[in-house]
């Protein structure tokens, strides 16, 4: 099994804080896929966004992540229990979960292990539903700014597990039968302020710092400014990609996808 790699501790405020939020229409999606509700699981679940709005439709939902720092970010609720641990190994029991589900986090995973992990663990008949995002759109002078930082500033920066986001996990091996998704995106409004909050969380602009001593998205600053005047409130989006699959029945070798 693969060492994870954590990319996401030191920088764990900025996240809750900047990271955009999953439509209504998303969550949505997923609970007409799971008309039995009892309980979920969310691997990967850095600050509970996913797990929070989880909790609303399922009796408990389980949420496990390997940085501690995010998970003290996560809100606390009643129905939702977070735990340190790795996703490919959870400990959780057989056959426990309607709903596994995983957030622009599948791509550091171990996929092998994650999924015999999943086989184990869902309910016949579950589903697991992985997702990401991919660069924003807000208008074309702001995107090519974003697209030149992210390309030719930090390119060189990302962990070799970006090209999976770049594909929209086309190129993620997916061993459970897919069920059609709808297309979907996120819509919200951002001050420039924000976006240069949400750049500073890119675990690339965390390796340039490391590496270089200087501050990636302060040196892009003056030239977002020039564009985008303090105060403003600009839409953003980011398409969405989804993928879904039911879990069939498992065996000591693995899931059977039936």
């Amino acid at each position: 099994m693969q060492t994870p790699k954590d990319n996401f501790s030191r920088q764990a405020g900025d996240y809750a804080r900047f990271r955009p939020r999953y439509p209504d229409a998303l969550y949505d999606f997923l609970l007409s896929l799971t008309p039995s509700r009892g309980a979920a699981w969310d691997a990967g679940t850095g600050n509970g966004q996913v797990a929070g709005q989880l909790a609303n439709a399922f009796g408990h939902v389980y949420a496990t992540d390997i940085s501690a720092k995010q998970l003290e970010k996560a809100p606390p609720r009643e129905n939702v229990t977070y735990r340190v641990c790795r996703a490919e190994s959870t400990g959780f029991p057989d056959h426990t979960f309607d709903l596994v589900t995983v957030a622009q986090a599948l791509h550091w995973f171990d996929f092998g292990a994650f999924y015999a992990e999943v086989g184990r663990v869902a309910r016949p008949g579950g589903v697991l539903a992985v997702w990401g995002y991919n660069l924003l759109h807000v208008e074309p002078a702001v995107d090519a700014l974003v697209r030149t930082f992210y390309r030719d500033v930090v390119g060189p920066y990302w962990d070799a597990e970006r090209r999976h986001v770049e594909a929209a996990y086309a190129t993620i091996p997916f061993p459970f039968p897919e069920l059609p998704a709808p297309p979907l995106r996120m819509v919200t409004g951002w001050e420039r302020e924000h976006l240069l909050g949400y750049l500073n969380t890119w675990s690339a602009v965390q390796g340039y710092k490391q590496a270089n001593g200087t501050d990636p998205v302060e040196a892009l600053r003056p030239r977002l400014e020039a564009i985008w005047p303090a105060g403003e409130t600009r839409e953003v989006q980011f398409p969405l990609f989804v993928r879904a699959g039911r879990v069939g029945k498992w065996h000591s070798g693995g899931p059977l996808l039936r």
